[in-house]
């Protein structure tokens, strides 16, 4: 799957929380200024060309949903994150939020027991 632009995402972001919703639903979620609604209706043709997101029709309106859930969608994003940054290494990835998000001795215990349960 790949990357969506940052407006696709944010348009993903409101879909999911909606789980279905015609365009005029999605504009009204949006925080001022709001897009036009030809601007998140374009959006919403092209999420649904990429096979993001789906629609059932009613009469000459659209009710669209997503085909792609938030977790699936994360999993997919994380992994190219940690490909393309963290040269495919989880181990690295970790590191760097302990060093620079100063994860606190209780996450890390966390992190570490999550660990141990997935063996």
């Amino acid at each position: 799957m790949k990357k969506l632009t940052r407006k696709e995402e944010e348009l993903m972001k409101i879909l999911w929380k909606l789980e279905k919703a015609f365009v005029k639903d999605i504009v009204e979620q949006y925080p001022d200024p709001k897009p036009h609604y030809n601007t998140v209706s374009s959006l919403v043709r092209l999420l649904q060309d990429k096979g993001i997101i789906g629609f059932t029709q009613y009469g000459n309106t659209y009710q669209y949903h997503p085909l792609v859930s938030k977790e699936e969608y994360r999993g997919s994003f994380m992994k190219q994150v940690i490909n393309d940054y963290f040269d495919n290494s989880y181990k690295s990835a970790v590191a760097f939020f302990v060093k620079e998000k100063g994860l606190s001795e209780e996450e890390l215990e966390e992190l570490v027991k999550m660990v141990k349960e997935k063996k």
